[in-house]
């Protein structure tokens, strides 16, 4: 599995600055435009939003690029499920290795970002995290900690056998969707052009929080033991 996970590591940081350079083009094409219908925006800022029917308006062109963004964004999620499916050799290793190869991908592409364009500015700085299937906005630090979480939790699956309870599976993935939730909390004031309100801290962490607490529980028990 060492070897396993160094070929993760690698996909992971390489398809960052894969994604990074493509936002950096994106950036080149938006910004224009962005800058049109919002002059008193910040240099680099994302926000306000293009909003759909800013975007219908500026021409065919535009709507035609953000339907190939929506499919960019869902081959990416099917790549980093093959990575993991190519290094596994059962289901869990397969979540595992993608949750590795997630969370390396997540970190290296902010990395790249701030290499390549110079942002984001700071860890607080508001991105755009995902646009389906509706707008997930948030700090930067958010996905970090995510993908931070992501990586731990895969690589001791990838090291040895975890047993998972209903319970525990309860526990992750309804902390999952609570993180989920938080990002996607003012989805409809920012798809409608309107600034991030307040990030939604409290529900981030008790996601958070609720997801570890319930792997940490399966990882106890390694052997399989039902009780606790």
């Amino acid at each position: 599995m060492t070897r396993a996970i160094a070929a993760l590591v690698l996909f992971g940081v390489s398809f960052g600055y894969v994604e990074a350079a493509v936002v950096a083009y994106l950036r080149a094409i938006y910004d224009p435009l962005r800058q049109r219908l919002h002059p008193e925006r910040p240099d680099g800022d994302l926000f306000p939003l293009i909003t759909p029917r800013q975007l219908m308006d500026s021409g065919p062109d535009n709507v035609h690029r953000l339907e190939i963004e929506l499919g960019r964004e869902a081959a990416t999620l099917i790549m980093l499920a093959s990575a993991g499916l190519a290094v596994s050799r059962n289901a869990q290793q397969w979540v595992a290795a993608t949750l590795v190869a997630f969370g390396v991908w997540d970190i290296s592409f902010y990395a790249f970002l701030r290499l390549l364009i110079h942002w984001p500015r700071s860890l607080f700085t508001w991105d755009i995290l995902f646009l389906l299937p509706v707008p997930w906005v948030g700090p930067v630090i958010a996905p970090i900690i995510v993908s931070l979480s992501m990586i731990a939790c895969g690589i001791v699956v990838l090291r040895r056998v975890v047993h998972f309870r209903a319970s525990h599976w309860a526990a992750i993935l309804g902390g999952g969707l609570l993180v989920i939730a938080a990002c996607c909390w003012d989805f409809r004031n920012t798809g409608a052009g309107g600034l991030p309100s307040p990030f939604n801290w409290p529900l981030f962490f008790v996601g958070e929080m609720i997801g570890i607490a319930g792997f940490i529980m399966a990882a106890r028990y390694p052997s399989g033991l039902t009780h606790g």
